[in-house]
């Protein structure tokens, strides 16, 4: 009897959980990487892109994000691909990161040197660079954003 029971409570114990987790704020490295880097439908061609993304994306919470932060305007597949790509050595030493074999549309958003919460002011400014991600997990996705070159 015990064991029905338990087995009946675990399923809704799966769904609580399951619908809880989220709003806990529980942010995994590539949620991290998508909120922070990804921008597939985004256009960055007005000057204040980079403060209305910043704010949006909650990178201006009780500090500015110092120095840059890079969007990538490209489908999540294509950014996911680079993981396969050429495997080049992090800024850090890790042997993990990748660099994308084709240029990608990006914005750097780099914060202005008279800026000071909570009024974060950014630079935007449109590229087409070549990516380097560090992946990880299964499957194997970007977890941080290393450079563009």
């Amino acid at each position: 009897m015990a064991l029905q029971k338990s087995l009946i409570l675990f399923p809704l114990l799966v769904l609580v959980f399951g619908w809880v987790q989220p709003s806990l704020g529980k942010e995994t490295s590539a949620q991290k990487f998508e909120r922070q880097h990804m921008d597939s439908t985004g256009s960055s061609s007005s000057p204040t892109y980079c403060n209305q993304m910043m704010k949006r994306r909650n990178m201006t919470q009780g500090y500015c994000k110092p120095v840059v932060n890079t969007f990538v305007h490209e489908p999540l597949a294509d950014v996911h691909a680079v993981c396969s790509q050429e495997n080049v050595t992090c800024k850090n030493g890790n042997s993990n990161c990748y660099k994308s074999h084709s240029a990608l549309h990006i914005t750097d958003c780099r914060l202005k040197g008279n800026s000071k919460y909570p009024n974060c002011d950014y630079r935007t400014n449109q590229l087409q660079k070549h990516i380097i991600v560090a992946c990880e997990g299964s499957p194997f996705v970007p977890v941080h954003f290393d450079a563009s070159v």
